[in-house]
């Protein structure tokens, strides 16, 4: 299979959502993070990604019995990119593309769900949404996508604790 169909499938883009920010999880601690995902099907998306390198066991302990698993996201085997985004027809990368999208909706309205009775306050929550017009040549675009890639990869390495937020931070880059 190849890894923009491994990795564009709704569950599984999810599963690989959950374990952005160097986070350990167990299929328990997904079946939280997923609950309106069946437990069989959740199960299932997590061997598959496994089998194909994208989730890596690190740890394992018996429970009731049962080994149960702790995985954690091979970040280079998570992503298509190069030789095989290259090849990929402009329909391919529609549907990419409108995964991707759909995915970044149902992660906002999760949001707008979890708001309950605290009310919904994207300032507090540091939730934005914004586009920017930038005029660059192409040297000048490297450099910035260069840039980006410089302080996030910074902040990727720096571990949860207690006073540590997790975010999500989505990019797309078009031409004007």
């Amino acid at each position: 299979m190849a890894s923009a169909d491994l990795l564009l499938h709704p569950v599984r883009l999810r599963i690989v959502q959950a374990f952005l920010g160097n986070r350990t999880l167990t299929t328990t601690d997904l079946r939280g993070e997923l609950a309106d995902v069946p437990a069989a099907t959740l199960y299932r998306h997590v061997g598959t990604l496994a089998d194909a390198g994208v989730l890596a066991v690190v740890g394992e302990r018996k429970v009731r019995g049962a080994a149960e698993r702790s995985y954690r996201l091979v970040t280079e085997a998570a992503s298509v990119g190069g030789d095989e985004a290259a090849a990929m027809t402009a329909e391919e990368h529609r549907r990419a593309f409108g995964t991707f999208v759909a995915a970044l909706l149902a992660d906002f309205d999760r949001y707008t769900a979890s708001a309950g009775s605290r009310g919904l306050d994207p300032a507090r929550d540091g939730v934005g949404y914004r586009q920017v017009a930038l005029w660059l040549t192409d040297e000048e675009f490297g450099e910035l996508v260069a840039d980006l890639r410089t302080v996030l990869s910074a902040r990727t390495e720096l571990p949860p604790d207690g006073a540590r937020r997790r975010r999500i931070v989505s990019q797309v880059f078009l031409p004007g």
